[in-house]
């Protein structure tokens, strides 16, 4: 498949940064920087991070300065662009503002104040359209999302319940978001906005709360560090959905690397788009490791 330009969307923790136990292929991520920095090439970073665990993530692992970001799992889309100003994309908001049907995050947070199994995470973590609690690990899941969704449901609120783990700190985490705003919708919106189609844009990721868009119609691609259950789960939902041929497991071995994290990025879209390759051969932009 080739294109004239390409938007690359890509999960941020263990798909890009390489965070996970897994080696990095040394010279990957120079070698996605310089992908990235081309002018054919929009990046947009997806991740669950706010804005400032993003911009951290950027400076720490000298990542390449993003187009867009997707943050907050989906809830804020902002422009960053060469000027780095994070503009807001409001009219992202305003959308999934209607799944809530008027009723703002306090009125949520007062509905769910009753539960015990809920504590409310930082500040920081918290937007407009997004409340995180943290959840005993051991909580009877279903039965608290059960109780959470019969509330809102009731108030004719249109939600999603986002379940994930600290593994380092031993605690289950939830938000609570209007039912629109996932990273796969956002994504969907962004290429409304910036006149993009399947025919010209990859998402990357590694693990379950990546799982909507790498089985979704969009051409995606799993890092080989992804674990094997996920990837497992990941192949079975993309056949069952008739999206098979649209899924890229990385393996290893492209241009001697091993697949994970960046490398695994890099293989997959040379995969769906051996133009790059040509691209690459222009004149590299600095890149300090």
């Amino acid at each position: 498949m080739q294109a004239a330009r390409l938007l690359i969307c890509t999960d941020l923790d263990r798909t890009l940064i390489p965070n996970g136990p897994q080696p990095e292929s040394p010279g990957a991520r120079e070698r996605f920087y310089r992908l990235a920095q081309l002018p054919q090439v929009t990046l947009t970073y997806v991740s669950g991070r706010h804005r400032a665990l993003v911009q951290q993530a950027i400076a720490n692992y000298r990542l390449p300065p993003p187009d867009f970001v997707i943050g907050d799992v989906g809830t804020t889309i902002y422009h960053v662009g060469g000027a780095l100003d994070w503009q807001r994309q409001t009219d992202w908001e305003e959308q999934i503002a209607r799944d809530w049907a008027g009723h703002s995050r306090a009125d949520i947070k007062s509905l769910l104040v009753d539960l015990p199994a809920l504590r409310m995470q930082e500040s920081s973590k918290q937007n407009a359209y997004k409340l995180s609690y943290y959840v005993p690990l051991h909580y009877d899941q279903a039965a608290l999302s059960k109780r959470i969704r019969e509330r809102l449901d009731a108030h004719g609120i249109a939600a999603r319940q986002i379940w994930s783990v600290d593994e380092p700190a031993g605690v289950g985490m939830l938000d609570v978001t209007p039912a629109s705003a996932s990273k796969y919708h956002a994504i969907m919106a962004l290429m409304q906005m910036l006149e993009f189609d399947a025919s010209d844009t990859l998402f990357c990721g590694d693990s379950g709360n990546d799982l909507e868009v790498l089985v979704s119609p969009l051409r995606a691609v799993l890092v080989a560090n992804a674990r094997d259950k996920m990837r497992d789960e990941t192949l079975r939902l993309a056949q069952l959905g008739g999206n098979a041929d649209r899924l890229y497991i990385a393996r290893g071995g492209y241009q001697g690397m091993n697949g994970n994290y960046s490398a695994g990025m890099l293989e997959g879209i040379a995969h769906y788009f051996p133009l790059v390759e040509q691209w690459l051969d222009e004149p590299s932009k600095e890149y300090r490791s």
